[in-house]
Order: structure tokens, then C-alpha cells, then sequence
């Protein structure tokens, strides 16, 4: 094919006859590479399109476009006469020949490759098969390499093996080889001090070569294990040296030897030691140290350095530390001088067994055994020195005077040196002190002290209670007779002014007690040890609360009791001389007066008794809770045991405030007694226009009560002021009617009795008490009262039948008073009582009146 279109290229003008005559040849290399069809095509027919493709490359060039030729034809006309001259395409004949050939051309290359492919598959399937055959061989042959090699690590394994079991027997032959070598050095040493008993100038210069000490110490502690170990074999004790004089078995006189011979050594490296120590040789030392390990592992070495430091041996060291902290002889000692001086020596301490542990570090091999001994030493020694010194435990029998500082000052100085030797344990625990328990050590140092701790506690509250007891008594009695003698009423209200409750005093106790708690927390670790004694000393402060506000309540109420006994003396019969009455009017008004200040001296009590026990609350609630809560039951117990306490203050306050009513009511008594006037209530019916004023005596009761219950309004709150307010209502109203009972009345006096019960009704609001408020508000009730309401108050207040009809029975005219009680049947017995007061019931003769009305009664 390449050939034919060669000749094509040449000889273009007789291409359609060549093309017919030559054959179509298509090789298979043209199908290689980078096949085209495209391209092949082309390649086929431009060998027979040359001159058409020519002719249209020069008319679409010429007049590309334009649709009229140039001699005016038009291009259809144009190509219409041309297709009229011949056939558009000559070539087809020969490209039809050309694809026929092409085609089985194309047929016969197919079949050539589907042969070339078939013979291909075949010799491919007979090398496939020839290479699986030589696989299967290698496989063969490598399985077979694989238990070779399988074989060759067993025996190099087993050979190892042997190897190592050589080697093992030969370590141990040359161990045993030079373990006997060394037996038969230490035999032959053995023997030189298996000589004679004390003889050791015969020794082998190893021993007394100074160079070789460290071998000399090794060697000597293992002959002396081996002989004590063969004489313990034989069970035979080692006898004394005189014994061995002439013992000529065994090896007795050998122990005997080396024991004489490893003391010297010992004593000649401590000497040494002590020699470097003083030059301050630290290599030195630290050989001596490590040679001295060898015997007892070095305790005497540590010892030995530890017993040569001056702070043990030096009295003046001691002395110095005693007057650091206690001060001069003689001198007065208090605990915060005592903290200082602790602190300083402490801290002192600290820095010499820091220094000394740079020391020991870098000297002997186990430093820490060591630390161990010197903070053991100083804690033993130094410290408990100091504090036998300081902490005398005082006896429970006979208690240091308080002019001393009493058992507070031995419990603040104990306080102070625990607090203070606890911190040094921390710092010393900091600088390293092995595995010694220090805080365990320090603890024990105070166990004498600890143990009898919480009734110390306990006695010096007690004592500090009883001293300021003391002392207020003193002052009491000083202020007593520098007062003079002013009467004996006067001097009872002095005298109970002076003994007073004061708050301060138990604020003082307070703070005595949180100062105990302080010293409780910090002696007790354990939460339930820590319970008991803060129940213990809290028991104390209400004990001494308790009788201190208790003792106050009573003192105070002995003062009403004597302005009580002071009234009775001077209560005279009706039949006296005026001179007479008058001395005793004006005993009476002083008696009046103690009373009144002695009433006011009580509820200044009451009311500093109520802030006591809202400080002891309060310091319960703040302090103590939080500690006893951690313990079951603890606190329950110590509310109840606060309840029980202040039991007894609550009963002495009810048996003062019902003193203090008495006192009230026998002065409203004494004032309406002297100022109520037979003619307050007969007013003589002339005409006059009525006084609308109240009594003189209703004055003076009203203005008395105003006065004196201004220290109860003050120093009550709540229900007690409610209670106290209430009762004394009742006792008033109470009295009141007993004194009216004795008084006679006419209609102009009811009106004045009215206007007094409305001065006394006005004043008892003020106490806020509904019932009281109620009865005197019915007591000046002048209108009348329909049956419903009467029927009302017959059910509820059958007793009180005048709180309705009271004023009435004397205002309204004697016909009408039937009608204010009907209704009420019950209360007419007490009716007639209070009818009799009328100034007409005899003249109007109501009793017959009454009889007539009221048959059954």
C-alpha cells in the first residue's frame, strides 16, 4: 500500500487507470501507535481525489461569497449547464473498488491476527504451564530450606544453652574458687586470733596498717560472724575472757579477740571522726562514717555524732533557752512573752538542725537514720527540758491563787507551748527527719498534760466565776459604805442597784468560755473527743450564766420583798391619832418609793437576764452547733442541757414578775384607799352642773401606772410582756371592784364612776390585751342592753355580770332596775350585791322591791 501511494504522488494525471490496475495492500503496521481512522481514510482516497479536491479549494478561494459570475451569468444557471456537460463525480467507480478491495483486505489481516492470536495463546498456556511446574519446584526447595533452617536454630539454640550452663558452672567454680581463697584468708586470720586470750601483737599488719582500716573493719566483722555462728552451732556459750585463759578448743578465745580488737577499732575511727569533726575535715568524716557502718550498721557512729553536738552538752545552751523564754528569775511570766521567746528559740533550733542536716548529708551513708536520731534528741532533750520548765500541772486540790494568774495561766502557757512545738514539728518534718513519727513524738509530750486537760478546763472557769464573783461583792460592799446610811429604804434600793445584773459580766463569761472552746479545738483531734469536752466546758458557762442571772433575779426580788415587809409595818388601824396617821402616811410614802424602785430594779433585771441568754444563744448558735454537729446526738443533748439551765432563771423571773404585780396592786390599793373620797360618788344634788372630771384617786392610780409600768414596757418583749400586761389588767380590774364595793353611790356619782372607769379603760389599752381591753370597756357600758346581748354575756361572763349593768344599777331610777336584768336570772344574786351600794336602798326600800320581783333569788 505504501508502495502504490508513492506512485500515485508521482504521477497524479493517470491516477484512475493505476488505481484500477495496481492491488490494494493494508499493513498491519498502519493499525500500530497512534491509530486513526480518520487518518487511514485520508490516506486511501486522496490517492483518487487529488484533482477534485484541488478544483474546490480554487472556486471556494476565487469568488468566496458571491453568488454572480463575472459575465453577468448567475451561479445556478451555472452549475445547471455543467452538470449538463458530465457526471458530478468520476471517482466512485474506483473508491467502490478501493472499499471492496479495502475490505477484504481488512478480512484476510483479521484472520492472519486471529491465527497470530491463537498460536500466541497456545505457546503462552505452554510457558503458563512450564513456570507453574518450576514454581511448584520452588516451593519445594524452599519448604525444604525452611526445615533446614528450622534444624539450625534448634541446635544453635541448644548449643546456647550448653554454652550458658559452661558459663554458669564456670561463674560459679571461680566463685566458689574465690570463695575459698577468701576462707582461707579469713581462716588463716581466724587463727592468728585464735591465739592467746588478749594477745593481739601478732596480728597481720592489715590489722594495724592504718590505710587499710576499711579492709581490716570488713574483714574483722566477718570473722566475727563466722565464729559466733560456729560457736552458736556447737551450743556453746562464749565464756569471759579470764575463763579462756587456757581454753584450747573451739573458738571462743577468737570471738573474744575480735570483739577486743573491733572495740579498739571502733574507738580509734570515732576518735578519728571527732578529730575530723572538729578541723571540719567532711571527707574525712564521711570515710570514718562509711568504715563505722559496718559495725551495728553505724548506730554508734550516729550516736556518738549525734550526743557531741553542743546544743546537748552545753548547760549554757539550756540556760540560754530558759531565759529566753521565762525571762529573767523572778520575773513575771505571761504567755504572749512566753510565744515570743518560744518562737525565737524554735526558730533557732530549726536553722541548727538545718545546718546540721547539710552536714550529715554529706557525710554519712544513711543520713536519714540519722535526722531520725538528732530530731529525736532534740525533741526528748532540748524541748522537754524547756518545757518541764515552763508547764507545772497544778493540783485540782489546791488551785494556784488567782493573784499567780490560777489555772488560766498554766492552761495559756500550755496552749502556747503546744501550738508553738506543733509548728516546730512541721518545720522540723520539712528539714527531713526519717522515718521518725515526729508529730506522734510531740504529742507524746504533752500526754501528762492532756489527760487531766478538760478538768483543768473546768476548775479554771469555775475559778475565774468565783473571783469575779468575789470581786463584785467587793465592790458592792466598798460602794455600800462609802453611801453612807440613808434609811433603810434608801439603802436597799442602793444596795440592789449595786448588785444589778450586768451584761457585761456575762459578755465576760462568754468570753472566757470561747477561749476555752479555742484551747478545746486545738488538744482534741478527734471529732467525738472534741465533742465531749466542748459540751463539758459549754455546760460550764450555763451553769454559771444560770445562777449568775439566777442570783440576780433573786437579789432583785428580795428588794421587793422588803418594800413589801417595809408597807406592812406601817398599815395602822382606822383608830389613830392624826398625829399619828400623819408619821405613818409618810412611812408609807417611802415605803411607796423602795416599792416602786424596787419594781423598776426587777425589770431592769428581767430585761438583763433576756439579753444574757440571747447572748449565750447567739454564742451557741455561732461557736458551739458546728462543733457537735459531726457527733450524733451531742447536740440535742446540749440544747437540752441549755433548756434545763435556764430553767431555773425563768422560774425566779415568773416568781418576780408576780412579786412586781403584788407590789403594783398594793400601791394602786394604798393611793385609792388615801384619795378616794366618801363624796367622789354622792355628789349632793344641788343643782351645780355634775364634775365631769375623774377622781383624784383615779388620777393618781392612772399617773402611778404610767410611771412605773414604763420599765416594764421597756425591759419585756413578746409574750412576756403580753402575759405579765394581761395578768396585771386583771388583777386591776380586780381591785378596782373590790374598791368600789365600798363606796356608796348616787345617780351623779354613777356618772363619776363612769368617767373614771373611762380614764382607767383609756390607760389599759396601752397593754394591748384584748380580754383586759374587753372588761373595762364593759365596765362603763351605761346604756341598756337588749336580751340577745344579755343572754350573750350570761354564757361567757355569768361571773361579770356588772361589766354591763355596773354603772347602770346607780344611774337609772329604782322602778327601772328589774328591767336591766331580765334574761338573766343567774347573775341576779351578784346583782343585788351592787344594788345595795345605792344611796336610796333603804329610802326607796329595794330590797323588798327586789324580793317581790325576784322570789326564787
Amino acid at each position: 500500500m505504501k508502495g502504490s501511494r508513492d506512485g500515485t504522488k508521482n504521477d497524479r494525471d493517470s491516477k484512475s487507470s493505476s488505481v484500477n490496475s495496481l492491488p490494494l495492500i493494508l499493513d498491519v503496521e498502519d493499525f500500530k501507535g497512534d491509530f486513526s481512522f480518520d487518518g487511514l481514510f485520508g490516506n486511501l482516497v486522496n490517492e483518487l481525489l487529488p484533482s477534485f479536491q484541488e478544483e474546490e479549494d480554487d472556486s471556494s478561494e476565487a469568488h468566496a461569497g458571491n453568488d454572480i459570475l463575472p459575465n453577468g451569468t448567475s451561479r445556478i444557471q451555472y452549475d445547471a449547464s455543467k452538470s449538463a456537460q458530465g457526471p458530478l463525480f468520476p471517482e466512485v467507480d474506483a473508491l467502490l473498488s478501493l472499499f471492496k478491495d479495502s475490505c477484504r483486505e481488512l478480512v484476510d489481516l483479521q484472520q492472519q491476527i486471529d491465527g497470530k492470536l491463537y498460536n500466541l495463546k497456545k505457546e503462552v498456556s505452554i510457558q503458563d504451564s512450564k513456570h507453574r511446574k518450576t514454581l511448584a519446584e520452588l516451593e519445594k526447595g524452599v519448604d525444604g530450606l525452611f526445615d533446614s533452617f528450622a534444624r539450625l536454630d534448634s541446635r544453635i539454640s541448644s548449643v546456647g544453652q550448653t554454652a550458658a550452663k559452661i558459663g554458669d558452672h564456670l561463674q560459679s567454680a571461680d566463685a566458689q574458687r574465690e570463695t575459698a581463697s577468701q576462707t582461707i584468708e579469713l581462716i588463716k586470720y581466724l587463727m592468728e586470733f585464735n591465739g592467746s586470750p588478749g594477745d593481739l601483737m601478732e596480728l597481720s599488719a592489715l590489722f594495724s596498717d592504718d590505710s587499710r582500716v576499711a579492709e581490716a573493719a570488713s574483714i574483722a566483722q566477718k570473722l566475727r560472724s563466722f565464729a559466733e555462728e560456729d560457736i552458736g552451732r556447737q551450743g556453746i556459750a562464749v565464756p569471759s575472757v579470764v575463763e579462756n585463759a587456757t581454753a584450747s578448743r573451739g573458738l571462743e578465745v577468737a570471738v573474744a579477740n575480735l570483739q577486743d580488737y573491733c572495740n579498739e577499732l571502733e574507738n580509734r575511727l570515732l576518735s578519728r571522726f571527732d578529730a575530723a569533726s572538729q578541723r571540719r575535715e567532711l571527707s574525712t568524716m564521711s570515710e570514718c562514717a562509711k568504715i563505722l557502718s559496718q559495725f551495728n550498721r553505724g548506730t554508734s557512729a550516729m550516736q556518738h555524732y549525734v550526743a557531741t553536738r553542743p546544743m546537748f552538752i552545753d548547760v549554757e545552751v539550756m540556760n540560754a533557752d530558759t531565759r529566753l523564754v521565762l525571762g529573767d528569775q523572778g520575773s513575771q511570766v505571761s504567755p504572749s512573752n512566753v510565744a515570743r521567746g518560744l518562737s525565737s528559740l524554735y526558730r533557732e533550733i530549726t536553722d541548727t538542725v538545718r545546718k546540721e542536716a547539710a552536714t550529715i548529708m554529706a557525710v554519712f551513708p544513711s543520713p536519714n537514720d540519722v535526722m531520725a536520731i538528732l530530731v529525736q534528741r532534740v525533741l526528748e532533750q532540748r524541748v522537754t527540758g524547756l518545757l518541764d520548765k515552763l508547764l507545772v500541772k497544778p493540783s485540782l486540790v489546791n488551785l494556784p491563787p488567782m493573784e499567780e494568774g490560777g489555772l488560766l495561766l498554766y492552761l495559756r502557757m500550755l496552749a502556747v507551748a503546744y501550738e508553738k512545738t506543733q509548728e516546730l514539728a512541721r518545720d522540723l518534718r520539712a528539714v527531713g527527719c526519717g522515718d521518725l513519727d515526729v508529730e506522734g513524738l510531740t504529742e507524746s509530750l504533752f500526754l501528762a498534760h492532756k489527760d487531766e486537760y478538760p478538768e483543768h478546763e473546768q476548775a479554771s472557769l469555775g475559778q475565774l466565776y468565783h473571783a469575779k464573783m468575789e470581786e463584785m461583792r467587793a465592790e458592792n460592799q466598798q460602794l455600800s459604805e462609802s453611801s453612807g446610811t440613808i434609811g433603810r429604804s434608801k439603802g436597799a434600793s442602793v444596795a440592789s442597784s449595786h448588785q444589778q445584773i450586768s451584761v457585761t459580766v456575762v459578755t465576760e463569761l462568754v468570753r472566757w468560755n470561747e477561749e476555752a472552746i479555742s484551747r478545746c479545738t486545738l488538744f482534741s483531734s478527734q471529732p467525738s473527743t472534741l465533742a465531749t469536752n466542748v459540751k463539758a466546758v459549754f455546760t460550764c458557762l450555763l451553769d454559771q450564766v444560770s445562777q449568775y442571772i439566777t442570783e440576780g433575779l433573786e437579789r432583785a426580788r428580795e428588794s421587793l420583798n422588803e418594800a413589801a415587809a417595809l408597807r406592812e409595818r406601817f398599815m395602822l388601824s382606822t383608830i389613830v391619832s392624826r398625829r399619828v396617821a400623819a408619821a405613818a402616811a409618810s412611812a408609807a410614802e417611802a415605803a411607796a418609793a423602795a416599792g416602786e424602785s424596787s419594781f423598776r430594779s426587777f425589770m431592769v433585771a428581767v430585761q438583763r437576764c433576756a439579753s444574757s441568754v440571747a447572748i449565750v444563744q447567739q454564742y451557741f448558735a455561732n461557736s458551739i452547733s458546728r462543733l457537735l454537729l459531726p457527733v450524733d446526738g451531742a447536740h440535742a443533748a446540749c440544747c437540752e442541757e441549755m433548756a434545763t439551765a435556764m430553767s431555773s432563771a425563768e422560774t425566779a423571773a415568773y416568781k418576780g414578775l408576780q412579786k412586781c404585780i403584788e407590789t403594783v396592786m398594793a400601791e394602786v390599793d394604798r393611793l385609792l384607799s388615801a384619795e378616794q373620797k366618801a363624796t367622789d360618788y354622792r355628789l349632793p344634788d344641788d343643782g351645780i352642773a355634775p364634775d365631769h372630771r375623774p377622781t383624784t384617786a383615779c388620777t393618781r392610780v392612772v399617773a402611778y401606772l404610767s410611771r412605773v409600768l414604763e420599765a416594764a414596757f421597756t425591759a419585756l418583749e413578746g409574750l412576756n410582756k403580753q402575759a405579765f400586761l394581761t395578768e396585771l389588767g386583771n388583777q386591776l380590774h380586780k381591785g378596782l371592784l373590790n374598791h368600789w364595793q365600798k363606796f356608796t353611790f348616787n345617780p351623779s356619782g354613777g356618772l363619776r364612776l363612769k368617767r373614771d372607769i373611762t380614764e382607767y379603760g383609756e390607760f389599759v389599752r396601752s397593754f394591748n390585751a384584748p380580754t383586759v381591753d374587753e372588761k373595762f370597756e364593759l365596765l362603763g357600758i351605761t346604756f341598756q342592753v337588749p336580751n340577745g346581748a344579755l343572754a350573750f354575756f350570761e354564757a361567757h361572763l355569768a361571773n361579770y355580770f356588772f361589766v354591763s349593768s355596773m354603772a347602770n344599777v346607780f344611774i337609772v331610777a329604782p322602778e327601772s332596775l328589774s328591767s336591766l336584768f331580765e334574761g338573766t336570772p343567774s347573775i341576779r344574786k351578784d346583782a343585788q350585791r351592787f344594788i345595795q351600794l345605792r344611796d336610796d336602798y333603804k329610802t326607796a326600800k329595794l330590797a323588798s322591791k327586789l324580793s317581790s320581783l325576784w322570789p326564787s333569788s
